[in-house]
């Protein structure tokens, strides 16, 4: 389907003139896609990599169906029409801003529910009535239990990286909240990745939906320059402050493996004169925020994150992103570089690379099938390092990560299996809890940040 521009896919004159004041002048693919089934009624897959511009594929159809089919006196207190279910925080502030930004003009009400603040706010909002709800899959479920909110009126459910949410031992809060929601409704599932996992939960979700898989025809990491340097651990904070300080890094996220290693990075920062915030788990949903905006309004130049900003978090002109810590998983590497290289732009990924990394460095190139050029022009190159890696003899995966990879396959975010759970009354097979399952539903939300 050949479309010009957002006119050609048919939507409400009001979404046209809000994405007009927003700078949205050509849909891209996934939009172009995704919009004529949604808009349709037809159940959709969708396979995209963030960055694509898929919120705004599955948002404005919905919005612009919300409206034509009355907003007002459709409106009833805790019972919404749409609901959107992502993984984390973030990415459900960023999708509340395109439903906010798109949907007042259209006179439809939003509400917005997660974890890390208070749920009686969120409460109040679902009394009022909303049609969109945005959630994630811990806080909503908190919700439906104390009863300040009911799935039986939902016409629309999204379910936003889907991969991403089984990742993080979701998948039981999915089938427990997708079962509340009615069967006759139009279901969107949109992934970055289709396993076996992802296609056996798309089977029993959709019905009949129609396929959209966007494949760019220059891919992000293709219009990232990636270098790696190898650097012994007691140099890495010495060499990223040399590095962030260079003039052409404008805007800058740095990569950590721990939450605790955030917050030592930023203060090294600090000591060596560079504006620095940390994001993760342990902060409170405000300062989250706050940093975030920051450095999306480029207050902020850097950005210290555990992998909780790795998806989802759409902020355009990125100019580096430093792998301080090489990830556990390629995967994972893939979408923290693709951070930068947005929108088009070129962007530039610098990985540091210690002796004890170096099999996560093999197994990067292996899977991206590229050799990444090595760096050995800074002041901290260790020659030691680089002989090993070149060497080709790929070291045995440390125990720590051998055991996070364990457990990450278990289907339960990465935490060991719970055995000896009882069945509560009520629960329908399958969907057993146990008495401190809201504890871990607040972990597995904060997940991303360990």
């Amino acid at each position: 389907m050949t479309v010009q521009d957002f006119r050609g896919l048919g939507l409400a004159d009001a979404i046209l003139r809000t994405a007009a004041t927003c700078g949205f002048d050509t849909p891209t693919p996934i939009q172009v896609g995704a919009i004529p089934p949604l808009m349709a009624g037809r159940d959709l897959l969708g396979l995209a990599q963030t960055g694509t511009g898929k919120t705004a594929a599955f948002t404005l159809p919905m919005l612009h169906r919300l409206a034509a089919e009355g907003a007002r006196d459709k409106r009833i207190p805790k019972a919404p029409r749409a609901l959107i279910l992502t993984p984390t925080r973030e990415l459900a502030v960023q999708i509340a801003g395109t439903v906010e930004t798109f949907g007042r003009p259209l006179g439809l009400r939003q509400a917005l529910v997660h974890g890390g603040v208070s749920a009686r706010p969120q409460a109040v909002a679902l009394q009022r009535g909303v049609e969109v709800l945005i959630a994630t899959p811990g806080r909503l479920l908190d919700l439906i239990d104390q009863r300040a909110v009911f799935l039986d009126r939902i016409e629309y459910f999204v379910l936003d990286e889907a991969d991403r949410m089984l990742d993080l031992g979701f998948v039981r809060d999915v089938r427990r909240i997708a079962a509340l929601v009615p069967a006759e409704r139009q279901t969107a599932l949109f992934s970055a990745t289709m396993p076996p996992s992802i296609e056996e939960l798309a089977a029993s979700l959709l019905r009949k939906p129609e396929r959209v898989e966007i494949t760019p025809t220059t891919t992000p990491i293709e219009r990232i320059r990636q270098s790696v340097m190898f650097v012994d651990r007691p140099n890495k904070r010495a060499l990223l402050a040399r590095l962030l300080a260079a003039p052409e890094v404008s805007r800058a996220i740095v990569f950590v493996r721990t939450k605790h290693g955030v917050d030592r990075v930023v203060d090294s920062l600090r000591r060596a004169g560079l504006q620095a915030e940390g994001l993760h788990g342990n902060k409170s949903q405000g300062a989250r925020q706050t940093a975030l905006d920051a450095f999306k309004r480029g207050r902020l130049p850097i950005l210290v994150a555990t992998d909780i900003a790795a998806r989802g978090i759409d902020v355009h002109e990125v100019s580096h992103v430093v792998n301080m810590d090489m990830p556990d998983v390629p995967e994972t590497y893939v979408h923290r570089i693709g951070r930068t290289a947005r929108a088009g732009a070129d962007g530039v990924a610098v990985s540091f690379c210690e002796t004890e990394e170096i099999g996560n460095l093999m197994a990067i190139e292996s899977a991206t099938r590229r050799k990444i050029e090595v760096d050995a022009g800074h002041e901290f190159h260790d020659g030691g390092i680089e002989a090993e890696y070149r060497s080709g003899r790929r070291p045995p995966v440390a125990a720590s990560q051998r055991a996070r990879r364990t457990n990450a396959g278990n289907g339960n975010g990465g935490r060991p299996k719970q055995n000896g759970q009882k069945q509560r009354p009520g629960r329908p097979q399958g969907q057993q809890r146990s008495g401190n399952d809201r504890l871990r539903r607040r972990a597995a939300e904060a997940r991303p940040s360990a």
